[in-house]
Order: structure tokens, then C-alpha cells, then sequence
């Protein structure tokens, strides 16, 4: 099963420095059949404004992974972390038993960038935060970026605290490349950039699929080339 969850259709927020889509329920938007799909808890789509973002706030138990589109953000947390994710960079907050962190977009422009939430195995784990560049290179298929999931220990990925993974390609215009997935898995694609064909449907800009029951899935890159990222978890 193959479900295209188009941008235009995703629950949405506004706040003047904020403007926001949610693909799960999230704050004021609400959606009983949509909370959330496999491990993934929530994926927001966010626009910040430039000199704006979000104050200190707290967290717990919740793997919270920022994929950067365009833009940068500044991190900075009560465990002394403090760091800049920029454009084709990734981070990594495990939230575990307790963190409080404020995000800003510090830069001259607006910063856009995918926030996910992933349920972890284990609560009350140590907090922790970290961060990597996602090597933007064609014809490398998808990196992974971040995972928990058996055997990915030594991939170079950060980690996670769930069993599940994050991952991501740049195509080139026509450009095909595949994934597979396990027996009792999920995944949830969306484009990040460009469009994509998604075993023959068609994936415009910032569009989503849900994927349950698919062993294979064959991605090949639009006319102007496509960005992609990819989360697989259990179900």
C-alpha cells in the first residue's frame, strides 16, 4: 500500500514568524487518522522567519531529528550543547528522561526544515544531541543518516533510540534509485526537493507517501531532479 499524501493537503499553522505544515496531528491541528505512522509520532514542515524561532521549551522521551532544506538553525540546550545545522545537514535530539533547547534561524533568510518525532523503545533514557552533514552527491542512492535500528551501529549514522532509520538522496534529473523494506515495516517518504515517481505515481514538491506492505520501492528523479528523505520503522 501506497498512499501520496499531497503538501496541499496537510493540516497547516501560522503565526506570522512561523508557518507550518503538519503531516500528523500537532498542536491545533487535529486529525484521528492521522497520528502518526509506524514509530513516527509527528513530521512538521516548518518555515522560519528570519531573527525568530522557538524560545527554551522542554522535552522527554521523544527522538526528535531536524532534516535542514534551506537555511540554517541554531541549537542550543541545558546540557551545553550548542550548535548551527545548516542546509543538508541533520540533527539528532534525544529527548530521554528530560532536555529543555531553544531553535533559532539566526541567518538573513528564511530557514525551512523537516522536524521529526519518533517514538523510542526505552523511556527515560540520558538526553543527547548531536549533529552530521548529509553528503549531497548524485548517483550515491539514499545515506543514512540516523538510526537505531540492529547492525547500524557502525554505519557512521547518529543514533537513535528506536528502531528505525533516517535516510536520504539527492537525484539527479532522471535518476532512479530503490529501497527496500523488511516484513513488519513502514516508511514514510516525502520530497524535499523537486519531484519524484514513486513506483509510477507521481510525487510533486514537499508531497508525502505513506508505505506499508511494499518490498521495493523504485524512486526515479523529475526534470529538475529530486531530494529526498525517507524514515522506515517498525510498525
Amino acid at each position: 500500500m501506497i498512499e501520496i499524501r499531497p503538501f496541499a493537503e496537510l493540516g497547516q499553522a501560522e503565526f506570522g514568524w512561523l508557518k507550518a505544515r503538519h503531516h500528523f496531528s500537532f498542536g491545533h491541528y487535529s486529525d484521528a487518522e492521522r497520528m502518526g505512522w509506524g514509530r513516527i509520532r509527528v513530521w512538521n514542515d516548518d518555515e522560519i522567519a528570519p531573527g525568530t524561532g522557538f524560545d527554551p521549551h522542554p522535552h522527554r522521551d521523544m527522538e526528535i531529528v531536524t532534516f535542514v532544506r534551506e537555511g540554517a538553525i541554531s541549537h542550543r540546550d541545558n546540557l551545553g550543547n550548542q550548535g548551527r545545522t545548516e542546509a543538508g545537514d541533520v540533527q539528532v535530539m534525544s529527548a530521554g528522561s528530560g532536555i529543555v533547547h531553544a531553535e533559532y534561524n539566526l541567518e538573513p533568510v528564511t530557514t525551512s526544515l523537516f522536524q521529526i518525532w519518533i517514538r523510542p523503545d526505552r523511556l527515560g533514557l540520558p538526553p543527547a544531541w548531536g549533529s552530521r552533514r548529509f553528503p549531497r552527491g548524485t548517483g550515491e542512492g539514499f545515506t543514512l543518516l540516523a538510526s537505531g535500528r540492529e547492525g547500524d551501529a557502525a554505519s557512521g549514522a547518529l543514533p537513535l533510540n528506536a528502531d528505525a532509520a533516517v535516510l536520504a538522496a539527492t537525484l539527479a534529473p532522471g535518476e532512479a534509485a530503490t529501497l527496500a523494506i523488511a516484513a513488519g515495516r513502514v516508511g514514510y517518504l516525502v520530497v524535499a526537493k523537486g519531484a519524484a515517481g514513486l513506483n509510477g505515481q507521481a510525487l510533486g514538491l514537499r508531497d508525502a507517501a505513506a508505505i506499508a506492505g511494499a518490498e521495493e520501492l523504485r524512486l526515479t528523479a523529475g526534470g529538475e531532479g529530486a531530494e529526498l528523505v525517507f524514515v522506515e520503522t517498525k510498525e
